[in-house]
């Protein structure tokens, strides 16, 4: 529970440390006076969006600090444990800062933390409910949700949602195989064209290349012919040759050694000579011998480089391009041969997955049918002490033609507040007031279920009065037997149940308007009281009538008990 909230520097706030404890606690006050700026500090903490006009004038900073008792709540600290954070001693600490720049900052324990995480975790601690939250009745998604609380199926609806989500996967994973198959089969003489063309030519790597030089070969193979011809006569054809005159060479050597044997080196370098020119005579004579005029080779290694160069231009820039072109081509052709095999195990997987989604939208189906029973049974019960001793509540499932992510069928609350008056959709019936009157009906039947600790009511109780409100009051302090309840009230009645009654009033401080807070008992909860009801507090009939309610509110408890009592025994039959 939120055991301490201090705020300082918001709107007219300079700074206010605001005690709370179990049970129903109300914050009343002058119109104006700040109240709604405490539950928009609230929201701050909780992660709500921020404005650097929320900073008090003349302040650098606007913060929000507030202690919460947890305990030992396991949803609390797995939220924290994910976050790298702890709950010190059952308690966790959240902060918000927001700058006159615009800027803010938030802490959980002491450790930064961003705006998100804030919320993830202040959403377990405490849940706002105001008229802007009693219209959200109207909406066919909190009616769903709360029905799937009261039914405890949230398990069954994420099992639902899930199941759907899988369905659709398996319905789109069909889509797209029996749009590749059209395609496929739409191009089918193409792409069978592309691989039959491709796989024809049966292409290497480096082959391009290869042509090239055979190419250049073929097409000059007269002058190649003549060029070694000429080489061949220098090396070793005719009397002038170089080998006949290397011969000459070799005698004139031995004889140069005879005579100074130190120039017996000269012979090594003239051996590597004569051994370089024959060898090039060789490779020369080889050469020659292979270069040959052949048109019809030559014809051929046009047409294969021609072969190439076209498909090189249709189907990209190099060999291992085109390859690639043509297994592609084959992979599609071979798609159409195996797709009616996928169709098949692909359609399989949507009959499963469409089964399995029928088994949960069934069960959370029979769920919802023994739940919608009970709390429109429940609510019912509730109306006449909300003032309503005429209202009939009911909770209508009504069938879709298909399971859709939620489930086989929308969820519509339905009531009649008049007698003689059929139930209709409750956005059609119900006024500001009555909407925030069912909206307390359920959360009073939902707090043994609901896990988040704190519950804010902001003015709840517009538009009602007299009995109504002592009504009203009751349900609440019903609810604060389980939850802490912090309810801002106008209402005299609401505020005389309260277990602890804080007083907001604004004054002017050094020239600047600000607004501070003030526990009230005893005498003091008689003024207040006394001015609620009529605005002088100092009148002896409104201060009589404020001990009139406050003497009241000890037997009201002890109803509560009897009441809550007697429900136990009548459920556990």
């Amino acid at each position: 529970m939120l055991t301490q909230l201090r705020i300082k520097n918001v709107a007219i706030i300079e700074s206010v440390t605001l005690p709370l404890h179990r049970g129903l606690n109300v914050l009343s006050g002058e119109t104006g006076a700040g109240k709604s700026i405490i539950i928009g500090a609230l929201g701050l903490l909780v992660g709500d969006r921020a404005s650097s006009d929320e900073v008090r004038t003349g302040a650098d900073k606007a913060s929000v600090e507030g202690e919460f008792d947890v305990g030992d709540s396991p949803d609390v600290a797995r939220a924290l444990d994910a976050h790298g954070l702890d709950a010190e001693g059952g308690v966790v600490v959240l902060k918000r800062e927001v700058a006159a720049t615009g800027r803010t900052r938030a802490w959980i324990n002491g450790s930064p933390v961003n705006a998100s995480v804030l919320a993830e975790v202040g959403r377990l601690l405490v849940t706002v409910h105001g008229q802007r939250d009693a219209h959200a009745l109207l909406d066919e998604e909190s009616q769903r949700v709360m029905l799937d609380q009261f039914a405890d199926a949230a398990g069954d609806a994420a099992l639902v949602a899930r199941s759907h989500g899988e369905v659709e996967q398996a319905r789109a994973a069909v889509t797209a195989l029996l749009r590749r198959r059209d395609d496929a089969a739409k191009r089918a003489d193409y792409l069978r064209h592309v691989a039959d063309e491709i796989e024809a030519a049966r292409l290497r790597e480096g082959e391009e290349a290869s042509l090239n030089e055979d190419l250049t070969r073929l097409t000059h193979a007269e002058e190649l012919r003549s060029l070694t011809a000429e080489i061949n006569d220098v090396l070793d054809a005719g009397d002038e040759s170089l080998a006949r005159r290397l011969g000459h060479l070799q005698r004139q050597l031995t004889a140069l050694q005879r005579i100074d044997p130190a120039t017996a080196q000269l012979q090594t370098l003239f051996d590597a000579a004569f051994y370089a020119v024959e060898e090039l005579s060789r490779e020369v004579a080889a050469y020659a011998a292979s270069v040959e005029h052949d048109p019809a080779r030559l014809a051929d290694v046009e047409q294969r480089r021609d072969v190439i160069y076209r498909l090189l231009k249709k189907y990209g820039g190099t060999i291992a391009a085109v390859v690639e072109s043509g297994k592609t081509a084959r992979a599609e052709l071979d798609a159409l041969d195996t797709a009616a095999h996928d169709l098949a195990a692909l359609e399989k997987a949507v009959r499963d997955r469409e089964s399995a989604l029928a088994s949960a939208a069934r069960a959370l189906s029979e769920k919802r049918k023994q739940a919608a029973t009970k709390l429109g049974e429940a609510v019912a019960a509730r109306l006449p002490e909300l003032g309503m001793p005429d209202g009939r509540f009911a909770v209508r499932l009504l069938p879709r033609e298909a399971v859709g992510p939620t489930g086989a069928e929308d969820v519509e609350y339905r009531v009649s507040l008049n007698l003689g008056h059929e139930d209709r959709p409750l956005a059609r019936v119900a006024s500001g007031g009555e909407l925030a009157r069912v909206m307390l009906a359920l959360k009073a039947i939902l707090a043994g279920i609901d896990k988040v600790p704190t519950l804010i009511f902001d003015e709840v109780d517009a538009g009602i009065g007299g009995a109504v409100g002592l009504m009203v009051a009751d349900a609440m302090r019903r609810v604060g037997a389980k939850h802490q309840v912090f309810a801002i009230t106008h209402l005299a009645q609401i505020a005389s149940r309260a277990e602890h009654h804080v007083v907001v009033r604004k004054a002017a401080k050094g020239g600047i308007t600000s607004a501070d807070i003030e526990v009230v008992t005893g005498e003091e909860r008689i003024t207040e009281l006394a001015r609620m009801l009529g605005g002088d507090a100092d009148s002896d009939v409104g201060r009589a009538h404020a001990r009139e309610l406050l003497a009241g509110a000890g037997s009201a408890s002890l109803e509560i008990v009897r009441s809550a009592g007697a429900r136990k025994r009548r459920a556990n039959g």
